[in-house]
């Protein structure tokens, strides 16, 4: 390659990773907003909460028409279209004045954000050989890792400093630039013969992911299946999932292309995508509210404490990026995975006096291990894939990423609400008089022996563990009650939280073994014995 198309390759490289940011920033960088948002609009807790539910469903049943879009008209066409339209769609989020009119823009942001990170992937495996795929999708991995890691961080910067309208107007000098670059950078390129387009495959694909998308994101809110939405939704979403499938099975120019699901390495892909989109949502949902509530951090503490996890990500995909062609990139997975679980494993060792810098470096060890698994995993779901249909595998694998955070998070913190109140009423069992320690603990000086009450208060439960308040203040039984009654609600959230770090851990783990099943990638060649 000359000196002149080596230096475009680099160009495009710093665009496309851009664009990629941008999107995968959006995805979280509003959620820190949504009380600012809530005020400024005179909104409900229910009805802000639309605001990234729209996003989040438009951006799921857009993301698989992005590769048809971009094999029938270019890939230039559509990526630029859609880099002007998100940026569009951003400065009209920001200028919102009803809460109505955020949501319909918000909904616009997601259909046209929808196609950023597929279309990137697939530009980026275009532009580097196969051999070369390991470095590109490394380098492109950073832009789809930092976007949710930096997101919350950014937004509550923003938000305190400035105003929520600010976590949208920053996708403008982005956005302007982004486009012009795609423009000068990229060459349109259309089918000759592009297929039919499936209108009732496409139909009945997006009823039944935005149904399900809809149903994850509101079944917490309305109790979900004593909810007769949440029930319908689900319904809904299995029919037209079925008639997909038939219509799929049966049709001569499906949707999506039948070859895509005979390939297994880009199934197997598809399946440790899904692990490893929750795996990076999911633990970075949980536990900003776990060291606010619990820790008491403010916003910005929480997304410094937080930040060391996308610093272990860059350096271990920057790391791998120059061993994939050396190492079987399934080894380089099944240690990062192996990282992953040990991390999570060593957080369900977590107390609420857990140092700030045990969370530190248990986030930096958790990023070194994503950033093992995410730049192999591609290069191995589309090492066998034919080119012509790549770029809806691309759109195949972001839709799992999404979908698997969805389900991760939906099913996660549905768990934790549930342990939570199963746990609140198994430690207010002891809360009562009758129980031998409450003498102790309201008589500290019982036959001429000081008693510590704070001690023999945290005993009353079977979890035990330093209380927080130091010595109670007061032999008052109603202010003892009340203090402990704050304490159990802490305990209790404590013990949730390590549930379902536990099951992040064992799920981590348990799909190791399927890696095997994958062939090696392209250029890897196992080292000959001399």
């Amino acid at each position: 390659m000359d000196a002149d198309a080596l230096r475009r390759r680099r160009w495009l490289t710093v665009v496309v990773m851009m664009a990629t940011i941008m999107q995968a920033l959006d995805g979280t960088i509003a959620n820190v907003a949504l009380p600012d948002i809530q005020g400024s609009l005179s909104a409900t807790q229910e009805q802000v909460a639309w605001v990234i539910t729209s996003y989040i469903v438009s951006a799921a049943i857009a993301t698989p028409l992005a590769g048809f879009c971009a094999v029938r008209f270019g890939l230039r066409r559509i990526l630029v279209s859609s880099v002007i339209g998100f940026t569009i769609a951003s400065m009209l989020c920001g200028l919102a004045q009803s809460l109505p009119q955020l949501v319909l823009f918000r909904v616009m942001q997601g259909v046209c954000g929808a196609s950023l990170v597929p279309l990137s992937q697939s530009l980026m495996m275009e532009a580097y050989t196969r051999e070369e795929q390991g470095k590109a999708m490394a380098m492109w991995g950073v832009g789809t890792m930092l976007g949710p890691i930096t997101g919350p961080t950014l937004g509550g910067w923003l938000t305190d400093e400035y105003s929520w309208r600010w976590v949208f107007y920053i996708n403008l000098p982005v956005g302007i630039l982004c486009a012009v670059g795609l423009m000068i950078l990229i060459k349109n390129k259309a089918s000759e013969n592009p297929r039919k387009f499936d209108l009732l495959g496409f139909t009945l694909l997006s009823i039944a992911i935005g149904t399900f998308q809809l149903m994850l994101d509101r079944g917490e809110q309305i109790d979900w299946f004593g909810s007769k939405e949440i029930l319908t939704e689900a319904v809904v979403a299995a029919v037209a999932a079925s008639m997909f499938v038939i219509h799929m099975l049966s049709t001569d120019q499906p949707f999506l292309p039948r070859d895509l699901f005979k390939d297994r390495n880009l199934m197997l892909g598809l399946t440790f995508t899904a692990v490893a989109g929750l795996l990076m949502i999911v633990t970075a949902t949980l536990l900003p509210p776990f060291l606010q509530q619990l820790k008491g951090y403010p916003v910005f503490t929480t997304g410094v404490v937080m930040a060391p996890r996308g610093l272990g990500t860059m350096i271990s995909m920057f790391a791998v990026s120059r061993m994939i062609g050396r190492i079987d990139a399934r080894w380089l997975i099944a240690i990062g995975l192996t990282l992953c679980g040990i991390s999570l494993y060593e957080m369900t060792l977590f107390s609420i006096d857990v140092s700030e810098g045990k969370v530190v470096w248990n986030g930096f060890l958790q990023g070194l291990g994503l950033g093992l698994v995410f730049p192999p995993l591609t290069t191995l779901a589309f090492a066998t894939v034919p080119t012509r249909i790549r770029t809806e595998g691309a759109a195949l694998n972001a839709l799992m990423r999404n979908l698997g955070a969805s389900i991760g998070v939906a099913v996660l913190e549905a768990v934790l609400d549930r342990n939570i109140q199963i746990n609140r009423s198994v430690l207010a069992e002891n809360l009562t008089v009758f129980n031998p320690l409450w003498r102790f603990a309201t008589n500290p000086s019982e036959n001429g022996v000081l008693v510590d009450r704070a001690r023999l208060l945290s005993h009353m439960t079977p979890f035990g563990g330093a209380w927080p308040y130091g010595a109670v203040p007061t032999d008052d039984y109603t202010k003892l009650m009340m203090i402990w009654g704050e304490e159990m609600n802490r305990q209790a959230s404590m013990i949730s939280y390590l549930n379902d770090f536990r099951i992040l851990a064992v799920a981590t783990v348990v799909f190791i073994p399927l890696l095997f099943f994958m062939r090696r990638q392209a250029g890897f060649a196992r080292p000959t014995r001399r």
